[in-house]
């Protein structure tokens, strides 16, 4: 590992210990910066609503961290607005923000969607299919953006159970976006969990970052932050355990080659492989091949979306 890995985690990883509210409280007093959480949610009414309510009880009514807590559905088929809308959420949907761009699906789509449907200036992303779940989540990452001026960017890191069996969850990462960062970008080897949902950031780093519409997002993200500000603004809490719906092979694959796609992208962008993954099922006949595309569209800045300049002029 990088020497200057090492420094930078002793000196920008963190424990959810480390910031008791009532020291993250005084600071965003003194400050005056307001927090934003945002849930990108496709079909998750088992958990959705849970996740809300805890939000709200402890960090909206207990002590007033959170300023508002937006649910952006992506299209769901379920009750998933109406579960986060009677859990105390506002929800949005991902076509009516920004109407005059056609949605594309994605989770990057909705979290670059959700800077227009948010105030805050500082955003607290948090995926939708969390069990098990606690507000040191959100407090343990939005701590060091309101204590510290220094950090832009501060990701959870946790131990992520599979099974019966603990810290084997995390295949992709694990796969593809470790081997990724430490053989292209070795100052981003010291994140522990660089493809979590749960990270927050200032909106003044979010608003000059390209998305990836897809699962890119996170790698995406985390790259064009080192070079935008530097490693040093960015950082780890260590929240515990994270406990969640697991996706199988194949949707780990799709979301893999997505991955790759995104950091190829940034690596090289002249020439562009092939944007396609085949996968195998056994049918009737043998095994069939299912071919899908790799998401390779990006969405700009926001800066640079006219609606969002008005609105930060006004």
């Amino acid at each position: 590992m990088l020497e200057e890995v090492e420094r930078w985690l002793s000196a920008r990883s963190w424990s959810v210990t480390d910031r008791p509210l009532h020291q993250i409280m005084a600071a965003k007093r003194a400050t005056g910066q307001s927090v934003s959480v945002v849930l990108p949610a496709l079909n998750e009414e088992e958990t959705v609503g849970d996740i809300v309510a805890v939000l709200r009880h402890d960090l909206m009514r207990q002590v007033p961290l959170v300023d508002e807590i937006v649910v952006v559905d992506s299209g769901s088929t379920d009750r998933t607005s109406e579960v986060a809308a009677a859990a105390g959420a506002r929800v949005v949907h991902r076509d009516r923000v920004l109407p005059r761009i056609p949605a594309v699906p994605g989770k990057g789509e909705v979290l670059w969607r959700s800077l227009l449907a948010t105030d805050g200036d500082i955003v607290c992303f948090v995926d939708a299919d969390l069990r098990e779940f606690s507000s040191d989540f959100v407090s343990g990452i939005v701590g060091p953006l309101l204590t510290d001026p220094g950090v832009h960017l501060v990701k959870a890191m946790y131990d992520r159970p599979l099974g019966g069996a603990a810290g084997q969850g995390g295949r992709v990462t694990e796969l593809m976006a470790r081997p990724l960062l430490n053989m292209h970008w070795p100052r981003l080897a010291g994140f522990v969990q660089p493809l979590g949902g749960e990270y927050a950031a200032r909106r003044s780093l979010l608003e000059r970052l390209p998305f990836p519409v897809g699962y890119g997002v996170e790698l995406g993200m985390l790259v064009d932050a080192l070079h935008l500000v530097g490693l040093d603004a960015l950082a780890q809490v260590d929240v515990g355990v994270r406990k969640h719906r697991h996706q199988d092979g194949q949707a780990l694959g799709r979301m893999a080659a997505a991955i790759y796609r995104t950091a190829q992208l940034r690596l090289a962008r002249g020439h562009l492989i092939r944007p396609a993954l085949t996968q195998f099922e056994r049918g009737e006949n043998g095994f069939e091949p299912r071919t899908f595309s790799v998401d390779t569209e990006e969405r700009p800045p926001m800066l640079e979306i006219a609606e969002y300049a008005r609105r930060k002029v006004a």
